[in-house]
């Protein structure tokens, strides 16, 4: 009997964990095209299921994989999306009511921060 105590437990753990499991997978945003830009300095960001590519006037084009995107945990998956990218590089695409390139009128529905290594470029965001 005291064996069989602790493989109740065991169960019930499993049981937990699969639960846990379950619900991360659901709040995983799914994967969509979408296009990140900023101003001064000029730079660009397309993510899609093909890949991850950066460009700026002086770096024509930097391709990473396609990597799932991590989303805040506790809020909705279309809220936050962090994106890791191979090196020491991060892009951060969050929900705003609006964001402004700076130079035009035009507002878009995400703030974007682009982490090359040592390098912060900030900018916005829209889904194609």
């Amino acid at each position: 009997m005291k064996a069989f105590i602790p493989y109740i437990a065991f169960l019930g753990l499993n049981a937990s964990l699969l639960a846990y499991t379950s619900s991360l997978q659901a709040v995983t945003p799914r994967s969509e095209k979408f296009i990140a830009l900023g101003t001064e300095p000029f730079w660009s960001v397309t993510v899609s299921k093909n890949g991850i590519v950066y460009s700026s006037p002086e770096v024509k084009k930097q391709t990473f994989p396609y990597v799932q995107p991590l989303a805040a945990q506790g809020r909705p998956a279309d809220l936050v999306r962090v994106y890791r990218l191979r090196g020491n590089n991060t892009l951060i695409l969050q929900k705003v009511s609006a964001c402004s390139d700076g130079m035009s009128d035009k507002n878009y529905p995400y703030s974007a921060v682009l982490i090359l290594g040592n390098k912060v470029l900030e900018g916005c965001a829209q889904k194609q």
